[in-house]
């Protein structure tokens, strides 16, 4: 099976629908898969539902597709560093699904094992609990939240090998792994791309099975906020 492909665009060719729903991996603009992201901007495909952690900042990452119009939804817990993300959000102009930071990465991972729902008592008592199922456990109330499946899930990571066997660097592997697991289909961009048998397979943070395109290429890396001492 082919797995490696020369452009972002080549890895998203006949991947794309509008009406589409995807998983992003990445932590802020840490670890986010830019290139695919790019990609997705100049493919035009419209109408998407995202889950990621967040949606980029105003003009880069997943704020790209902001200022194009092509998000619909938006299934995130964190979205404090995009002032047109909040435009759109308070105008009516794009849906917004709340959840708890750990129960989105959760409701990927479960959705990537096969676990169509889990209980959990973060947000028990709060909106994020309405109109879900209570249930009581040893004398605690969780609710029950769903797994998550997704169309598309396009992740970053540090090297892969040629089977896509991928490694992961520091922040950027937090919410990559469990975001490329509940992908139907996933792409990934890394920084390297080597032969099988190079990787240690202790290594390995997510296992090539998971993972069905791969790209390399060179990548901007912003800072999301310098925070620097006065001299």
């Amino acid at each position: 099976m082919k797995k490696v492909y020369a452009t972002a665009a080549e890895a998203l060719e006949g991947l794309l629908a509008d009406g589409m729903t995807m998983a992003a991996g990445g932590f802020g603009l840490c670890g986010i898969p830019e290139l695919l992201i790019d990609a997705l901007v100049k493919s035009g495909v419209k109408d998407i539902t995202i889950a990621s952690n967040n949606c980029g900042v105003d003009g880069f990452g997943l704020g790209q597709l902001l200022d194009t119009r092509q998000i619909k939804k938006m299934i995130s817990s964190y979205v404090g560093e995009n002032a047109e993300f909040m435009r759109q959000y308070l105008s009516g102009e794009l849906e917004l699904e709340f959840n708890p930071q750990g129960t989105l990465a959760e409701r990927m991972r479960a959705g990537g094992a096969g676990i169509p729902g889990f209980y959990t008592k973060t947000g028990v008592g709060t909106v994020i609990a309405e109109g879900k199922e209570h249930k009581d456990f040893n004398g605690e109330t969780y609710i029950l939240e769903t797994g998550l499946v997704m169309d598309l899930a396009i992740v970053k990571a540090w090297k892969a090998d040629t089977s896509g066997n991928l490694v992961f660097r520091k922040t950027a592997r937090n919410f990559n792994a469990p975001a490329a697991t509940c992908g139907r289909v996933c792409v990934a961009e890394v920084e390297e791309i080597v032969p099988v048998g190079s990787l240690d397979p202790d290594c390995i943070h997510l296992p090539g099975i998971y993972v069905h395109r791969i790209i390399a290429g060179k990548h901007e890396k912003r800072i999301e906020q310098r925070t620097v001492r006065e001299g």
